[in-house]
């Protein structure tokens, strides 16, 4: 599919679609997809989140403790979660040309990343397995936000679907986003971040 040009995002059926992200004229790569599993359950097991600094080879093992430890037990969808990150990992590595990278799990209830904004990275991975997804801007909208303004339209992630946020480490016109307001709406998200691992600097969800 090709690179919208209001929006410059490439949203597709497929994982082939975030290859799209490399393109300089595309800030955003989204592929949609139907949630790969029910996440209800391993939100109400989380006790922790997972943060780990880990390669394309340890991943697996790697994460499978850090998900033992945050209080996942044994279960289809905790397998089905290993999976869909490893695989997600993979691909991700191979669009950035890193094999060291950053995987965060993470249980979220407020509005920490509330205002629109671009990550200091490269470009960062980002799901949500289960609640709202990450919100992102259109060129015309992001530019008003820049200016003070209130955006006219924001569009969203859905559970389930993957996007790579090209970061101002790649680009003049990253892509703007953040968190969906969820404060005191009794909400959480199972949300998933990847990134290059030496490139850290800004938190977003």
């Amino acid at each position: 599919m090709p690179v919208s040009q209001i929006s410059r995002a490439a949203i597709g059926g497929s994982a082939a679609i975030m290859r799209a992200v490399r393109d300089p004229d595309c800030q955003l790569a989204i592929w949609h997809r139907a949630p790969p599993f029910a996440a209800a359950d391993l939100l109400a097991q989380a006790q922790g989140n997972v943060r780990l600094m880990t390669t394309r080879d340890d991943l697996v093992p790697d994460f499978c403790r850090a998900i033992r430890r945050a209080g996942y037990r044994p279960s289809r969808a905790r397998e089905a979660l290993i999976a869909d990150v490893a695989d997600l990992a993979e691909i991700f590595a191979a669009i950035v040309r890193s094999d060291a990278i950053e995987v965060r799990l993470e249980i979220v209830d407020t509005d920490s990343c509330r205002k629109f904004h671009a990550d200091f990275v490269r470009a960062r991975l980002i799901t949500t397995y289960a609640g709202p997804g990450t919100e992102w801007l259109d060129d015309e909208d992001a530019a008003r936000v820049k200016r003070g303004e209130e955006p006219r339209r924001i569009h969203a992630l859905q559970a389930g679907e993957v996007g790579i946020f090209k970061g101002r480490l790649a680009s003049d016109r990253p892509a703007i986003h953040r968190s969906p307001p969820i404060a005191g709406l009794g909400v959480r998200r199972l949300l998933l971040a990847i990134n290059p691992e030496d490139e850290t600097l800004m938190e977003s969800k």
